[in-house]
Formats: C-alpha cells, sequence, structure tokens
C-alpha cells in the first residue's frame, strides 16, 4: 500500500492520512492492526483465500453491494476447495436475499441466521465481526461487509479498525463462534438460553489476555464487569468511540479519571447517524466540567472502538454505549501490555490531530436549547433503540 494517504482534510485544514498498519506481539498474541480500508479489505480476502481446511464468519451488516459479492464470491470458492465454512449473520442488520446467498449454500456453505424469528430472542443483536481461518488466524473488530466500510474517507468511507490475530487467542475465539453457531441454529433456543452462555463463557490465557463477551444478562456481561473495574482503579483514560452513551455510574468513574487531567476522548464529528453524535454531545457538559480532553473527529465518518486504560487495551465489536454493554451480542479482547498500551496512544494521537478539540467555550456556544433538546433526545434514541432503526428516525439531529 501506498504510504501517503492524503485522504481528507482535517481540524484547520491539515491533510489527513490514515493509520498506516503496524504489528506487535503482546502476552503471546501477534497482532496486526489496519487502520486503512484498502488494507482491511486485502487482509479479509487474503485471509479467506488461504483458508485450507475451516472458515468460520460472523457479521452483524452484510450487504449485496460490491465489497459483498466479492466477498461471497471467495466464500464459494472456498468451499469448492473443500474448506468447511460457516457464515453467521444477524437477520436485523443484514441485508441478503435468499437469492444472493444461493450460490454459497449449492457450493456447500453453512448459512445461519442469528435471531431470524419473532420472540423476546429478537431483540438481541449479533454486533460482533470475526473472520477465523483454519482455527489457527482470525480478524476482527468493527467493520462489517458493506462498501463504505473500507472505502477512503473522500469516498464516504468509514474510518474503522481491524485487527489480525494469531497466537492462543484464536482458541478462544474458535469456540465461542461454536456457541453462538449453536444457539443460532436452535430453534427452540430461548431468551434465558443466550443470558446463561454470555453469563457463564470465559476464557483467559493468564491474568493480562481475556475474551469478554458482551450480552443480555440479569447480571454485568463479562465485558461491561471487566471495563467497569478497570475504570474504577483506573489513573488514565484514552477513546477512541464512534458511539458513546454510556450510564450515568460509569460518567461518573470516567469524571474520576478525567478530573487527574488524563482523559483523552476522541468521538465522532461525521457519521451517517445523527442521533449519535447528539447522544454523545448530551455528555460533553458533565465530561468538560471534569476535565475531560474532547476531541471530535472530522475527516471522515467513524466507526473506530478503542480503549486505553492505564496498560489495559479494549479493541473488538463494542461502543461504549447502552445498547453495547446491556444488551448487543459483543466481542471484545482486553490485553494488559505496557507496551501496547504505549502503541495504542500514539493511534489515539493520530485521530487527536485530526480532530476538532471541543473546548467549553465551543460546546457552550453550541448547546443552544434546541440543540440540548435535540442531543437528550439522540441519547435516548440510542439507549434503547437499535442502531439501524436509529438511523432511519435521525428526526433531524
Amino acid at each position: 500500500m501506498t504510504q501517503d494517504r492524503d485522504h481528507a482534510t482535517g481540524s484547520e485544514g491539515r491533510s489527513y492520512r490514515d493509520p498506516e498498519p503496524f504489528s506487535i506481539t503482546a502476552q503471546g498474541q501477534d497482532l496486526t492492526f489496519l487502520g486503512h480500508g484498502a488494507d482491511r479489505r486485502d487482509k479479509l480476502m487474503e485471509l479467506v483465500r488461504s483458508a485450507q481446511t475451516c472458515l468460520k464468519i460472523c457479521f452483524y451488516i452484510f450487504c449485496e453491494d460490491r465489497i459483498g459479492t466479492e466477498f461471497r464470491d471467495a466464500l464459494v470458492d472456498a468451499c469448492q476447495r473443500g474448506v468447511d465454512v460457516h457464515l453467521v449473520v444477524d437477520s436485523f442488520g443484514a441485508e441478503v436475499s435468499d437469492e444472493f446467498i444461493a450460490p454459497f449454500i449449492k457450493a456447500g456453505g453453512g448459512f445461519h441466521c442469528f435471531s431470524s424469528r419473532w420472540s423476546e430472542r429478537y431483540l438481541i443483536r449479533n454486533h460482533q465481526k470475526m473472520v477465523i481461518a483454519d482455527d489457527a488466524r482470525a480478524m476482527f473488530g468493527g467493520f462489517n461487509i458493506e462498501d463504505d466500510y473500507f472505502a477512503p474517507p473522500e469516498e464516504n468511507g468509514w474510518s474503522d479498525l481491524a485487527i489480525l490475530i494469531e497466537g492462543s487467542a484464536v482458541e478462544g475465539l474458535v469456540d465461542w463462534f461454536g456457541r453462538l453457531r449453536s444457539w443460532t441454529d436452535d430453534a427452540d433456543a430461548n431468551f434465558k438460553a443466550i443470558r446463561r452462555t454470555v453469563r457463564s463463557w470465559y476464557w483467559a490465557d493468564g491474568d493480562k489476555c481475556h475474551w469478554l463477551v458482551g450480552g443480555p444478562t440479569t447480571r454485568l456481561s463479562s465485558w461491561a464487569r471487566g471495563v467497569s473495574d478497570d475504570l474504577d482503579e483506573g489513573e488514565r483514560l484514552d477513546m477512541i468511540m464512534a458511539y458513546f452513551s454510556p450510564s450515568k455510574s460509569l460518567m461518573k468513574r470516567i469524571g474520576r479519571i478525567a478530573e487527574k487531567g488524563q482523559t483523552r476522548l476522541v468521538m465522532a464529528g461525521k457519521s451517517d447517524n445523527g442521533a449519535t453524535i447528539g447522544a454523545a454531545r448530551s455528555l460533553y457538559h458533565y465530561l468538560l466540567g471534569k476535565g475531560a480532553a474532547i476531541h471530535e473527529f472530522r475527516p471522515s465518518k467513524l466507526h473506530t472502538k478503542l480503549i486505553v486504560l492505564d496498560d489495559a487495551v479494549y479493541i473488538g465489536s463494542a461502543n461504549f454505549d447502552m445498547r453495547s454493554l446491556y444488551l448487543n451480542l459483543e466481542i471484545v479482547l482486553r490485553i494488559e501490555d505496557k507496551a501496547l498500551a504505549d502503541r495504542m496512544r500514539e493511534f489515539v494521537t493520530h485521530y487527536v490531530e485530526a480532530s476538532e478539540h471541543i473546548t467549553p467555550e465551543l460546546h457552550h456556544r453550541r448547546a443552544t436549547l434546541w440543540n440540548r433538546i435535540r442531543w437528550n433526545l439522540g441519547w435516548m434514541l440510542v439507549s434503547v433503540v437499535d442502531y439501524t432503526v436509529t438511523r432511519r428516525l435521525n428526526l433531524g439531529l
């Protein structure tokens, strides 16, 4: 890939360049971070086309566009060379017709729709994204199968993050996928079944590398509990978050760290879902009052999810909002490693430098009565309603 990617303009007219891919080994896991859409696309296709025995795939959104067709055809080719391929999609987020998926099924692929019937289980969204090849290599993160997740900023692309991983943690991802597929295929599985699975599943390699999952539980999921506990003890917080609308208790935890002058938050300045921007802005007054440094990313739509909390790094599919914390199925890798945390803070700085700094004065000028009403309405919408629905119900936000 070219080293110069002047795709868009950041704050104060500066030219923005997508982050270059980089690799690092942390807690025995070999990780490659892909912050550019073309790199994500190349590595995704390479992973599928190099698979020899099996492919296990899960996406929230799967569209019948250029990248969707290319990806489907690659899965068909994999089936035809003898690879055992299983694809799980969310029936609410995916737009996959019977005609479109027929070549894959005809080639022998397993196609599974999460929550494909009306019942209480339909309330749950499978928001996870993962591709596992030969049970040895995997790719996960925030991206979906749709053209915009691989397009550059000037083509209305999303700024997103995918992670390639090799190491013992792939075993955990394989195990979780198996449970997800079993529940998806069981027409009789009820709401309580997925609650039990989310509550009971645990994978760790030592005490510094864990898979955390989110979902509908009577108690906090491992993802919500893990990040809450770390915020209780944390001293320094850096976050890039596409959708930010946490609970009051989590806001207080962030506020405690922000008072120490050690909090940088990068939020979306552009999105295809204005309600999510309004939801985040409704919380700025409190955060700015506590001393948080807030930046809105301007070069393109923001879909990245990254938290660096002291020496712990959280990477995966989860936003920092009510649905991702308490309802949607999510997969997040938590790695505690100082070198990785330092490198990811450099990654955050790349975004900060391309963003608009939200000062208390700027926020005060924006926070007219009408805007505050719209922002608070946005918070309520994205806290209780699915992302796809709120995108259609922007109500001018």
